[in-house]
Order: C-alpha cells, then structure tokens, then sequence
C-alpha cells in the first residue's frame, strides 16, 4: 500500500497546483475582459488576453497531469473501480465531457481574438466558466461519495446492485464539499493572479496596467473570502455529523465526551494523550454544536482497525489547522482591503499589505493541499467509508515495480513543472519587452489599441509588406478583416 499511497498522494498534491487557474482563472479572464469591453480600455483587454494565453498553457499541462490520474485509478486501485466503478463513475464521466467542452471553448477564445467581432468574441467565452465548474462538479460527486456513500444496496455477495444515480451523486457531504471547494479555487486564482503584480508593485511597477492586474483578481479574491469563511464551518459542522471519527481525528478527539477542548497544533499519542499544542478548554464543544455541552466523539468509539491511527491523526489534525490559520489571515488581509477602499476608495499604500498579498497566493495553495489532505488522510483506513479499505482495493503489483513507476513519474512531472515555469517566465519576458519597446517609443499603445476585433486601420503603402516577404493579401489594409 505504501507506494500505491504515496504515488497517488504525489500526483494529486501536483496536480491540484494547477486545478485553482484551471477552475477560476477562465471566471477572471472574463471579468477583465468585459470591463475592457464596457470601458473602451485597452489595458484591460492587453491583460485579457495575455490571462487567455496563461490559461490555454495552463491547461495543456492540466490535461498530463490529469489524465495520469485517470490511470492510477484503475491501475493502483483495481479493487476500488472493480467494485464501486459502476456507482460513483458517473462524475468521472461527466469530468471527462466537461474537460473536452472546456479544451474546445479554450482554443475558440484564444482563435477569436483577432478574427471574431467584439461581442460575439465575449459570448462564446462566457461557457468558460461553467465548463470548469462542471468539471469540478464530476470530481467533487466522486469524492463526496467516496467519504458518505449512498444510492445502492449490498447483495448476498457484498455487490453493490440496485444503483440510484441521483443518490450516489448528490450525498450528504456533495454540497458542503462542492461549494468549499469551487469557492477555494476562486480566492486561491485571485490571489495566485494579483500577487503576481504585487510583486511588481514591490519593484516599482506602479503604472496603470499592475494596478488593474492586481486590483480585478484580488477584489474577486476578497469578496469570496469571508464566503469561505462560512463556507469551512458548514463543512466542518456536516463532517462532525456526517463522519465522526474523522472529525475526532481532524481535533484529536480520544474519549467521547462533552466539553471537549480544542487543541490548536499538538501531537496525538497511541495510548491517547497529547503534546504541544494550545489547549482551550471547552471550545471544540463549542465550535461542533454551539454548546460546551455537545458530546462530540472520540476515535475510541470504533475499533482500532477502523479509524486512524495516531499519527494519521495528528497529520489530519495540523492539516486542518493550518487550513484554518491560513483561511483566518486572508479573512484579515481581505478586511484590510475592503476597509481602505471604502474609506478612501483607493488601493492601499502600506509596502506591508503588497508583500502580504504577495505571500497570499502561495498561503492559498497551501491551504488547499491541507484541505485535500484533511479529507483523504482523515478518512482512513476507507477508501469507500465503511464499506472498503485501502487494503482491499490496493493494486497486487509488486511495491519494487510501484516504486519504479513512482521515480518515473516525478521525473516526468519536475520536467513537465520545470517546461511550465519556462514558458511562462518567457512569455512574461517577452510581454515585458514588448511594452518596454512601447514605452520607449512614446506610445501607449497596445495590441488591444487597434481593437482587436472588426476592420483593422488601414496600412500605409509605406508599411505594407511586398510579396517577396511571404505575406499574402492578409497583410494588407484591404485583406484584413
């Protein structure tokens, strides 16, 4: 199991780096977009457009990493998809449509830049969005699944027969995991997006075009931010009634009992004390049903064989609190924000809040691998709660072959990161000459100046290309649609 586990939790950590732009990036390219459109602004287009570009290159890695994923489920967890496939593989279906609509819809935007008119251009991007949430709605149904399994019944030989496709998807946990996460993605690209020019705030870039390219994203990121907020005590409120015992793990709950402190960090021991950590009396009681009363249950209500063990527990425990610290912090950094726009309507001027929200982006990711962490990790020893084990759907591979495929692939995937990163530090390089070049001939124009859409100027015969460069009637005035 060791290096099945290990595989799986290697790609999904990697690949839900990329899952916030694949999800909300497209949401925020549009925004940008639209006020472009409203405005006349041209540096709101430039921003657009250059968004598209990271959004289209983002998502051809998207589709490595994902589909890598997509094996693993049948090649590391054959038991699992042999099983259960039958019941919950609907959402990966319906992931699988949604990532092909989106693939297409991406290459229409990018294409329709110079060649459709303005509102048609727009209009067929709007789906963007819903793609990406579709998508996440098939992996999210999956999951939920996985953590409170519903809409089918046992046969004489453990079978799942009898399938309810609209129980299986919509389950208890659906709601609170879905929400949770779409709005995740959201605060996480905004943030991700808009420290990207804080830094450039930082170095001195105070123009126009990294004010608008922090403002539109970080104000997208704080106004879901306190959303979250609320967001995370509903989930955390269906895990205690949903999943007890991963609940007692996520606060290292040892006995059932009332008036249950709250441990901030702390380290579980087997025999069930704990170290470290700030002890609260009472509170986790508090939080879990709004009363020091509520009984809130301990993992020592089911057998040893059916809960975490320690030390699971207590990574499930520091996953959820640093989920939260960081979650608290950018309910504060959002405030701060807010505070100062509506008091001077303005950005503020504090070096302090740029290099926080600098920080933000990175804060964000972070905090979704705790999140994915907390959910996986706390539900063990079930990969089906309650009904499979790990251990029963675990590949019979030989561990020696699983951990050659496990070097392979992070091999593939630091050459896939390292191809990412290359390419966007070139086109920010390119981008960058590009509007230095502008500058210093006095101009502020941009690609976006000449409208990208409709009749383009017409070309002087001066600047018009001869045949003999290769460029046919589409280089000139009248060839130009």
């Amino acid at each position: 199991m060791l290096p099945a586990r290990s595989l799986m939790a290697f790609t999904l950590a990697s690949h839900i780096i990329l899952v916030p732009l694949g999800v909300a990036l497209p949401l925020i390219t549009l925004i940008m977009h639209g006020y472009g459109l409203r405005r006349g602004d041209a540096t709101a287009l430039l921003l657009a457009r250059r968004w598209s570009a990271v959004m289209a290159v983002q998502f051809a890695i998207g589709v490595v990493t994902g589909t890598v994923l997509s094996f693993e489920f049948g090649l590391l967890w054959p038991g699992l998809m042999g099983r259960w496939g039958d019941v919950f593989g609907l959402g990966f279906t319906v992931e699988a449509w949604a990532f092909f609509l989106e693939a297409v819809l991406i290459a229409v935007y990018l294409y329709g830049w110079r060649r459709l008119p303005a509102r048609t251009h727009f209009l067929l991007g709007l789906p963007l969005p819903a793609t990406a949430l579709l998508g996440t709605f098939g992996v999210l149904a999956a999951n939920s699944w996985m953590n409170t399994p519903r809409g089918f019944t046992l046969d004489s030989e453990g079978k799942p027969v009898d399938v309810d496709v609209r129980k299986a998807i919509f389950t208890p946990m659906f709601g609170p995991e879905y929400w949770h996460f779409v709005v995740a993605m959201l605060l996480t690209a905004g943030y991700v997006v808009a420290g990207v020019y804080a830094v450039g705030w930082l170095r001195g870039r105070r123009d126009r075009y990294h004010r608008l390219g922090f403002t539109v994203p970080f104000t997208v990121a704080a106004v879901f931010t306190p959303v979250q907020l609320v967001l995370g005590d509903a989930i955390a409120r269906a895990v205690f009634h949903q999943q007890p015992v991963k609940f007692a793990a996520m606060e290292i709950v040892w006995n059932t009992d009332t008036h249950v402190p709250e441990y901030l960090f702390g380290r579980l021991h087997p025999d069930g004390s704990i170290s470290g950590g700030i002890k609260i009396p009472q509170l986790d009681s508090v939080l879990a049903g709004f009363s020091p009363d509520t009984e809130v249950t301990g993992l020592t209500s089911v057998p040893a064989d059916q809960r975490p063990n320690a030390a699971q527990a207590t990574i499930t425990h520091w996953a959820f609190d640093i989920m939260v610290g960081i979650g608290t912090a950018l309910v504060l950094l959002a405030l701060w924000y807010g505070i100062v726009w509506l008091r001077r309507r303005r950005l503020p001027a504090s070096p302090w809040f740029y290099r926080s929200a600098a920080c933000a982006g990175v804060a964000s990711v972070i905090a979704v691998e705790c999140g994915w962490i907390t959910t996986e990790v706390g539900r063990q020893p079930w990969i089906v709660y309650q009904n499979m084990k790990v251990a029963e759907a675990v590949t019979a591979t030989r561990s020696g072959a699983l951990w050659s495929m496990f070097a392979l692939v992070v091999v593939v995937y630091v050459f896939i990161f390292g191809s990412f990163l290359v390419v966007l530090l070139k086109m920010r390089t390119r981008w960058r000459l590009d509007d230095e070049r502008r500058s210093g001939e006095g101009t502020t124009e941009t690609p976006e100046t000449d409208t990208p859409y409709g009749p383009r100027s017409a070309v002087t015969a001066a600047s018009t290309p001869t045949a003999r460069d290769g460029d046919g009637p589409e280089s000139t005035g009248a060839g130009r649609r």
